[in-house]
């Protein structure tokens, strides 16, 4: 499941292991370095390319998981 995969990557670079699925990417925190390395992990483990621009419009799991899905 990609929101699975999505999340194990936030957890991973946010350093956290309580983020939800709504929980917003810049409310935790995030900025563009994290921004930069989660779009790198989209590509290689999720073998997912999503264009920055989506990052900003999708900043929850639920939304970027969503989006991702709807682009395979």
């Amino acid at each position: 499941m990609i929101a699975d995969g999505v999340r194990a990557i936030w957890c991973r670079e946010f350093e956290r292991d309580d983020i939800g699925p709504d929980d917003d990417f810049f409310a935790l925190g995030g900025q563009s370095l994290i921004m930069t390395k989660i779009q790198g992990a989209y590509i290689e483990e999720l073998g997912a390319e999503v264009p920055m621009d989506q990052m900003f419009l999708n900043p929850t799991i639920a939304s970027i998981s969503a989006y991702i899905e709807s682009h395979r």
